[in-house]
C-alpha cells in the first residue's frame, strides 16, 4: 500500500498565546510505502528518508527509535498492542517547514506521527482522539490542533487528574527525549485520557493572506521560554484576553477592519520579553502599521520567533520588502512567503 500524509505548519495568533493558532499552506509531507508480505531485518520494521528544511545540516536523526515522527507513531501503535510497525514501512519525508523559526515544525511532526501510527496500524482513530495522543507529547494545543484540524482554531487544555499528570513513561512535554519513554514504555505505554484538550474553529475571511517573514537564524524554544516571567500582572492578562476575544471574530469579517485587527493583534504576554532575542523586532513592530503600509491588517511575532507574521489584503510585496529591509538594517537576512490557511489540516491520500 502507498499513501501520502500532509500536515501543515501552524502559527500561533498573538495575543492568543498558547490559545489560538492558524494552519498555513506549507507542509510536512510523508510518502509512506507499506509492504505486507516482505520479510525484514529493519529496526522496528521501518526505514526513513528525508529531504527539505534542515537537510543540508544533517540535523535530522533517521533512526526510527530516535526520530520524532516514528517515535510518536510507535507510541500510538504500542498503546494498541503493536510493538513495532506491523509491516515493512518505508517513509519518505519532504519537509517544507523551517526548523527553529517559530513555525510549529515540532507540532507538525507530532501530528504527522500520530496520523502515521493510526494509518499503519489501521486503528480507525477519530481526529478528536488523535488530538489526545498529540497532547500527550506536545502540550501546546494551539499548535497541534491547528495542524490537525486546519484553518483558524481556538483551544484549551482540560483539567487532568494528578495521576494522569504524574505518568512519566511518555513525557508530558512538547518533545519526547531520547531514549523514548521510560521503564514502562515497552509494549504498553500510558494511554491518553479522553478529552485532554478541546478546540473550536473560527471563521477566517478569504480576503486575508499571511505574509510570513522568516529570518535566517534560529531561536530555541527553551531560550524563548526562559525570558518569560513566571507570573504576570492582572493588567497584562486582561490586555491579552480583551484582544483575543475581538481577534477571533475580527478575522472572519469581510471586508476586514484594519484598525480593529491591528489593535487586537497587540500582545503584553510574550513579545515585550522576547524582543532582545530578535534583532530589529522592536523597530518592525513599532513602524509597520496599517496607516503606513496600505493593505496591512496586523503584525506579530510567530510562536517563539524569530518569524514575523503580517496579515494583509493587498500590497504584499511592499509590506514584505519593508520588513526585510528593517531586518537587514539589523544585519539579519530573511526569506518570505505569501500563504493562506490550510483549510483541511492533516490529510491522508491512499493509493
Amino acid at each position: 500500500m502507498m499513501g501520502a500524509l500532509l500536515a501543515p505548519f501552524q502559527l500561533p495568533c498573538r495575543p492568543g498565546f498558547d490559545v489560538a493558532g492558524v494552519a498555513l499552506t506549507r507542509f510536512l509531507e510523508l510518502q509512506v510505502y507499506i509492504e505486507e508480505n516482505r520479510s525484514s531485518t529493519l529496526p522496528l520494521n521501518c526505514i526513513i528518508y528525508y529531504q527539505g528544511e534542515g537537510e543540508e545540516f544533517q540535523d535530522i536523526d533517521l533512526a526510527p527509535d530516535r526520530n520524532l515522527l516514528t517515535r510518536v507513531a510507535l507510541y500510538v501503535l504500542r498503546c494498541h498492542d503493536q510493538h513495532e510497525f506491523p509491516a515493512v514501512t518505508t517513509i519518505h519525508v519532504k519537509n517544507d517547514i523551517p526548523l527553529g523559526r517559530g513555525l510549529g515544525s515540532s507540532g507538525a511532526a507530532v501530528v504527522a506521527g500520530v496520523v502515521l501510527g493510526n494509518e499503519v496500524g489501521n486503528l480507525g482513530l477519530s481526529k478528536d482522539r488523535m488530538l489526545d495522543f498529540c497532547l500527550m507529547i506536545e502540550r501546546h494545543p494551539d499548535n497541534v490542533a491547528a495542524a490537525l484540524y486546519g484553518s483558524f482554531v481556538g483551544t484549551y487544555l482540560s483539567d487532568l487528574d494528578p495521576e494522569d499528570m504524574a505518568r512519566r513513561e511518555i513525557p508530558l512535554s512538547e518533545v519526547l527525549p531520547a531514549p523514548a519513554g521510560g521503564i514502562d514504555t515497552g509494549l504498553r505505554p500510558p494511554i491518553p485520557p479522553v478529552g485532554i484538550g478541546k478546540h473550536m474553529s473560527f471563521p477566517w475571511s478569504s480576503d486575508i493572506k499571511a505574509i510570513v517573514i522568516i529570518p535566517d537564524f534560529e531561536v530555541s524554544t527553551a531560550k524563548a521560554r526562559d525570558v518569560l516571567p513566571v507570573q504576570y500582572s492582572r493588567a497584562d492578562v486582561v490586555f491579552n484576553m480583551q484582544r483575543i476575544a475581538i481577534l477571533t471574530h475580527a478575522l472572519g469579517q469581510s471586508p476586514p477592519n484594519p484598525d480593529l485587527i491591528y489593535s487586537a493583534m497587540q500582545d503584553a504576554i510574550h513579545q515585550p520579553y522576547r524582543k532582545e532575542l530578535i534583532p530589529g523586532l522592536t523597530e518592525i513592530l513599532q513602524s509597520v502599521k496599517p496607516k503606513t503600509h496600505r493593505g496591512l491588517l496586523g503584525i506579530c511575532l510567530s510562536g517563539a520567533g524569530p518569524t514575523i507574521l503580517a496579515l494583509a489584503t493587498d500590497n504584499f510585496d511592499h509590506i514584505a520588502g519593508d520588513i526585510i529591509n528593517k531586518f537587514s538594517e539589523a544585519k539579519v537576512t530573511c526569506k518570505w512567503s505569501l500563504l493562506e490557511p490550510a483549510r483541511e489540516g492533516a490529510t491522508v491520500t491512499r493509493s
